[in-house]
Order: C-alpha cells, then sequence, then structure tokens
C-alpha cells in the first residue's frame, strides 16, 4: 500500500500534463466545432420561431399557428419549385452517379495521363457555382453559344435553345450541375475501386470471370456504401440549390426553373415577407431531413453491424 500512492500520484501527473501539452489541440478542434455548431442551432431555431409570427419586413412576437405554412404550400411558386426539385434531384443525381463511376472506372485501368486526366475531371469542384451558372448560360444561349456556333458551320436547321423553352430549361441546370459534381463522384468512385480486394478480383478472374461480369458482381457491389454516401451528399446540394440557378436561369423562363431556395430567397428578400420566407426554408430543412435521417439510421446500424461482427 506504501507504494501504490506515490504510483497513483504519478500517473495522475503524467495525465494532467499530457491533458495540458494536447489543450490547444482541444482548443483547436472543438473551440470552432461548437461555435459553428452553435451557429447553425440558434439561427435555426430562430427561424423556426420566425416561421410562426405574422413577421414581414422585419420580425416580429405574435403566433399564427401554422397560417404561413399552408400558405407558401398553396402557392404556385411552390408548387413548381417542389416539381422542379424532384426532376432536378433525381437527374442530377443519377447522371452524376453513372458518369462519376465511368470515369472512375476508366482512371482505375492505370492509364497513362492518369494524374492529368483526374486533375481535369476534378477541375470543376475548384469553380464557384456562380462562375459555372454564369458561363453555361453563355454556352446554352442561343445567340451565343453552341445553337450560334453550329449555325454558323452551316448547319443552319440545327436547335438547342433549351434555355428559353419552358419544358427543357430545367435540364439546362442538371447539365451544368452534372458537369461541376461528377468529378466529385469519379473521386470516391476511384477511391473505392482501389480499396478493392485485389485478392478477390484474382479469384474471380481464375473462375473465368470477364471484364463486364467481375465488374457486376465483385466489385461493383463492393462499391454500395459509396454510393449511398454520394447519393445523400448530392441530394443535399439539390435541396440546397441556388446560386447556380440564379446565375444560369434566374428562375426563367418566367418561374419554369424555379426551386425551393428562390422561393425563400423571393419571399424575403423581393416581397418582405420574412414569415413566410422562413415556413419555406424550414420545409427545406424538413426535405433535408428526410435525406439525412435515414443515412444516419443506415449508418448507425451499420456500425453495430460491424461491432457485432
Amino acid at each position: 500500500m506504501t507504494h501504490a500512492v506515490p504510483a497513483a500520484v504519478q500517473l495522475s501527473r503524467q495525465g494532467t500534463l499530457s491533458a495540458l501539452r494536447r489543450l490547444p489541440e482541444y482548443l483547436t478542434i472543438w473551440v470552432p466545432l461548437l461555435l459553428s455548431a452553435g451557429h447553425l442551432v440558434s439561427f435555426a431555431l430562430w427561424t423556426i420561431w420566425v416561421s410562426f409570427t405574422p413577421s414581414t419586413l422585419l420580425p416580429v412576437s405574435g403566433w399564427v399557428g401554422l397560417r404561413n405554412y399552408t400558405s407558401v404550400m398553396a402557392t404556385r411558386n411552390w408548387t413548381i419549385a417542389f416539381d422542379n426539385l424532384l426532376l432536378f434531384g433525381s437527374g442530377f443525381v443519377l447522371l452524376s452517379l453513372l458518369i462519376g463511376l465511368v470515369l472512375a472506372i476508366l482512371l482505375d485501368q492505370r492509364i497513362r495521363g492518369e494524374n492529368v486526366l483526374r486533375s481535369i475531371f476534378l477541375y470543376p469542384m475548384a469553380v464557384s457555382f456562380v462562375v459555372t451558372g454564369t458561363v453555361w448560360s453563355w454556352l446554352l444561349n442561343p445567340g451565343l453559344g453552341i445553337q450560334k456556333l453550329v449555325n454558323g458551320l452551316g448547319w443552319t436547321a440545327f436547335r438547342f435553345d433549351w434555355l428559353i423553352d419552358r419544358d427543357m430549361a430545367i435540364w439546362t441546370i442538371v447539365i451544368a450541375a452534372v458537369w461541376q459534381s461528377s468529378g466529385f463522384a469519379m473521386a470516391l468512385f476511384l477511391a473505392g475501386l482501389r480499396s478493392v480486394d485485389a485478392d478477390l478480383v484474382k479469384a474471380a478472374q481464375i473462375d473465368g470471370a470477364g471484364p463486364i461480369r467481375l465488374y457486376r458482381r465483385v466489385i461493383l457491389p463492393t462499391l454500395w456504401p459509396i454510393t449511398v454516401t454520394v447519393v445523400v451528399i448530392q441530394l443535399q446540394f439539390a435541396i440546397t440549390t441556388f446560386d447556380l440557378v440564379r446565375a444560369l436561369t434566374g428562375g426563367g423562363p418566367g418561374i419554369a426553373t424555379l426551386l425551393p431556395a428562390l422561393v425563400v430567397y423571393d419571399f424575403m428578400f423581393q416581397r418582405g415577407l420574412l414569415a413566410r420566407g422562413a415556413a419555406a426554408a424550414v420545409l427545406m430543412l424538413l426535405t433535408l431531413l428526410a435525406v439525412l435521417l435515414p443515412y444516419a439510421a443506415w449508418q448507425y446500424a451499420q456500425r453495430r453491424k460491424a461491432a457485432r461482427a
């Protein structure tokens, strides 16, 4: 017993010194993290509170229940915006997944100039969405871009006027978004392909599996967790898209390419209906949670399954 106390004291001192040495690390990580979390939570709660008030230009106290929510959902703009979100989200996610996977498979063949090609494919991620929208608005403008170029080459019957076509304008946003984000999907898929067990691939090849069967039966199933991650991240982008649409179409022609974020902007900053804009923002948050919560539950189930194994 006489030797146990000094040893315990020594261990306590070592633990204290170790904690003090790591204090700068804790401060560097946790202080910004807690401030960011506090900022997000506080503004989310404030937005929710405003959505239940009769606020217009400035926030005011009061209680109107769900009136702002019913008013927002009854407007034609919100209905069109949500329909556009479903169309844009599905087209954007599917195309970015497909293109990203194809690019990853091609780069996984260890081709010459892989580093250069990977940089080219990833480059659009470094460009802001405003710049992307502006450049694509030039390219898709019938009087400036692709259509004018092809017409100038002699093909006068060629038409590519989706930007001013109410039925096709939403697909111009899909094109620009896919160009911007396919490199991100490619990077994740490529990392997954490079992590596939080489022995598993060799065993399948020994059994006579050709390239198509090898990818379909062996390699692609192992990419399922990465696929889910890419889908969730891309859906988050689709739900919150604002600056790309603002720069590319401005929500037009007319209101043909409205998305929920533009409806929030319209209510808050153009019409001066703060409470209705807050209600629209909360509806966007609920849509985002409908994507994130199942993903979080799936991740938790996967961790529990791995822990039991």
